[in-house]
């Protein structure tokens, strides 16, 4: 039988690649869209998949339109990446942030455990969440220090999970995921403006490249590599972090 994937936020990089990689694996995708994105799914054209994916309308802020859409969709697999997604914008609204980030995935998980407790859950964590991390390199088990809205709004989520899998039995896993990058990236994050200002200096549009903080050091790899991992993770016999 045919498996159903649910993608929240799939407008966003990682949903795009992830729709893909699940298309190819014979899934029937269902794309979750707030109203205000409804329609624009740029990426999703770009990787030619536009036409394969259904959309819904699925706001994390608005708790009333989750199990209508949970009833419909009838989901074998739920995927929440929808979440506001650059750090420093954070700082400048920390509330919405916190709602969707912290509050929806609560909603979400509520949810499944009311109408469809055997649906496997992956909730998309960040290495945000170690921040003023006191071991390097970090681990599964490595405490958490957020240092910003967008990392305690995710740590909340993070843990909402770990509580629904312990305390009611879900299937439910967070990846701890550290920078991951793609063509698909959007212009606010660091690899994208290093591109793009630097075509712009090619073309005689811009003479420098101006970046924020420059002792920042990441790690990152293949936006592509990690969605593929966030469905390994649920074909695991147990759920784990």
């Amino acid at each position: 039988m045919t498996r159903t994937a649910l993608i929240t936020g799939i407008s966003g990089q990682d949903g795009a690649y992830l729709a893909k990689f699940l298309l190819e694996k014979g899934y029937r995708v269902v794309g979750g869209l707030r109203r205000a994105t409804a329609g624009s799914v740029p990426r999703l054209h770009e990787l030619q998949i536009a036409r394969d994916i259904e959309l819904v309308a699925l706001d994390l802020g608005e708790p009333s339109n989750i199990m209508p859409m949970l009833e419909t969709v009838r989901p074998d697999e739920i995927y929440n990446l929808a979440a506001p997604s650059s750090v420093a914008s954070s700082f400048n609204e920390p509330v919405q942030t916190a709602e969707i980030g912290g509050i929806g995935p609560l909603r979400l998980l509520e949810a499944v455990r009311q109408l469809a407790p055997s649906t496997v859950f992956y909730q998309a964590s960040t290495s945000e969440m170690f921040g003023k991390a006191q071991v390097t390199p970090q681990d599964e088990i490595t405490p958490f220090y957020p240092r910003s809205p967008y990392a305690f709004a995710k740590l909340l989520g993070h843990w909402a999970t770990v509580n629904y899998r312990e305390s009611y039995g879900l299937r439910a896993s967070s990846g701890i995921l550290f920078n991951h990058e793609s063509p698909r990236r959007g212009l606010e994050f660091v690899t994208h403006k290093v591109t793009h200002g630097a075509a712009l200096i090619k073309l005689g549009r811009a003479r420098e490249l101006r970046l924020g903080n420059l002792e920042s050091r990441r790690d990152w790899g293949f936006a592509g590599d990690y969605v593929r991992a966030m469905w390994q993770m649920l074909q695991q016999p147990q759920p784990d972090d």
